[in-house]
């Protein structure tokens, strides 16, 4: 069957998976959508023969959509995701789930009341083949027990709008659902470090940040964002084990030598580096969704867990305390059980 997306925001992310779901992605066709800027959606409509509706409402219940994508401005995506939730349509929702712990935490009643899965988060990073054969490598033993992980999240520069608490919020949140997705552990405290800050941010930002993570198990975690590192996008990860570690891949590309220097090209945003990631990631998703089958991507669960954590961050950062994330609840069952 095509799966009919209503789409809710057309801004540049909302086009780019409108470009993904109408020339990439097969059995998918975007039927309808919104934005505030009503002259942009009408545009968009226009280029893959949609309808432009005037509200995230009417999309949703529009009767030629059978899924929605969520790409709107932050604070707006509770909102669409819970009346996703209570027409029964399934509802990818670009990170954040919502910018509030209270909101998620309303998702996930939604959610759980139904007793199924509607929801799925755009945590992307789940879908690079370099993480998923990351994570394969650890379940399989093959290292021994995680000890430790060491990370680095750096851009080559952030506009002037960027704030230091958006370092967690908006950066830091994709290494949070990641590590608890590869370490199948739960993050219990956190705490930031101010380094001596470049001169190339803007006055008011703390750049970079380091941020120290210990889970229920005991591993430490330590993760760098540095948002104006000048050279390009650059994402680390490496976990240790009792027996051996593992290193997520940099992306292939080609070697070369010339003027006595050997070198290989830096990839400059996130688009290049996780376009795979996002096809897999849709391509997966529409596929649950055209076999009526629950999503098994990021849950409202993880969404909400995400906002925990970046909350503790924040205060973590604002206190130079250890912040212990103790405002977890317990996990329903319908996401896989407690958390530990």
């Amino acid at each position: 069957m095509t799966v009919r997306i209503g789409v809710i925001g057309t801004g540049m992310i909302g086009q780019d998976h409108i470009r993904r779901l109408t020339r990439v992605i097969t059995g998918t066709e975007v039927t309808a959508v919104c934005d505030l800027d009503t002259a942009r959606a009408e545009e968009v409509a226009a280029s893959v023969g949609a309808r432009a509706l005037p509200t995230g409402g009417a999309v949703i219940d529009a009767p030629e959509v059978d899924a929605v994508v969520v790409t709107s401005w932050g604070p707006t995506h509770a909102e669409h995701v819970l009346a996703a939730i209570a027409a029964g349509k399934p509802v990818f929702c670009e990170k954040p789930l919502a910018t509030t712990a209270e909101d998620c935490l309303k998702i996930v009643s939604a959610e759980t009341a139904r007793g199924s899965r509607l929801v799925q988060v755009g945590f992307m990073r789940r879908y690079d083949a370099g993480y998923r054969e990351m994570r394969q490598v650890i379940a399989s033993g093959a290292i021994g027990a995680p000890l430790m992980v060491h990370c680095a999240h750096r851009n080559a520069t952030v506009p002037e709008s960027y704030t230091s608490a958006m370092a967690a919020q908006d950066t830091a949140v994709h290494e949070i659902d990641v590590l608890r997705w590869l370490l199948d552990d739960e993050i219990r405290s956190v705490q930031v470090l101010r380094p001596r800050r470049t001169s190339k941010r803007y006055a008011h930002l703390q750049d970079p940040q380091i941020m120290l993570f210990e889970t229920a198990e005991g591993v430490r975690i330590d993760l760098e964002v540095f948002v104006n590192c000048q050279y390009g996008y650059d994402i680390q990860c490496e976990t240790v084990g009792e027996e051996g570690l593992v290193r997520l891949p940099d992306p292939a590309g080609v070697a070369v030598r010339s003027a006595g220097r050997h070198s290989t090209a830096v990839l400059q945003d996130w688009k290049g580096r996780f376009e795979n990631a996002f096809d897999t990631e849709f391509r997966e998703w529409a596929d649950a969704v055209a076999a009526g089958t629950e999503p098994t991507g990021p849950s409202a669960w993880d969404g909400y867990a995400a906002t925990v954590i970046t909350d503790a961050l924040v205060r973590a950062l604002e206190s130079g305390e250890i912040v212990h994330v103790d405002a977890l609840k317990e996990r329903p069952a319908c996401y896989g059980g407690a958390s530990r």
